[in-house]
């Protein structure tokens, strides 16, 4: 099974030191159990949060990464408006700096993702420590 994964960077080589929606890019990737492929880069266009955990900047995230089809939230940190994104994606939260571990991380944990991604609106997020 392949999945699209949006990695939430500022420099498309390391995860950003701030939540998933404060990243000036999402890198998106395709995964497998045979590893990872770089698809596109996509600016976050979402507004300025007017207050803390903003739903209309959830709403706006989630809006322009689900027109990419994308499944998979990863990140090192995520704000309050994560109880939002898990309801149409698997946020995982990774203790790496760079994109490329944190993939590999993913893809070592695939059925986990897999299992949680099936739960629909249930979906909890995930934290990859190994």
């Amino acid at each position: 099974m392949e999945l699209l994964v949006a990695c939430a960077t500022d420099d498309g080589k390391n995860f950003v030191d701030r939540h998933f929606g404060d990243a000036n890019y999402y890198n998106i990737y395709k995964i497998s159990e045979e590893g990872f492929e770089y698809v596109k880069k996509v600016e976050n266009t979402s507004e300025e949060e007017k207050v803390h955990a903003d739903p209309k900047k959830a709403k706006g995230i989630s809006g322009f990464l689900k027109k990419e089809d994308v499944k998979i939230l990863l990140s090192k940190q995520f704000g309050a408006n994560i109880n939002r994104m898990k309801k149409k994606f698997v946020p995982v939260v990774v203790n790496t700096d760079m994109i490329e571990e944190g993939l590999t991380k993913l893809i070592h944990n695939l059925d986990l993702i897999i299992d949680e991604w099936n739960k629909g609106e249930e979906r909890k997020h995930i934290v990859l420590r190994k």
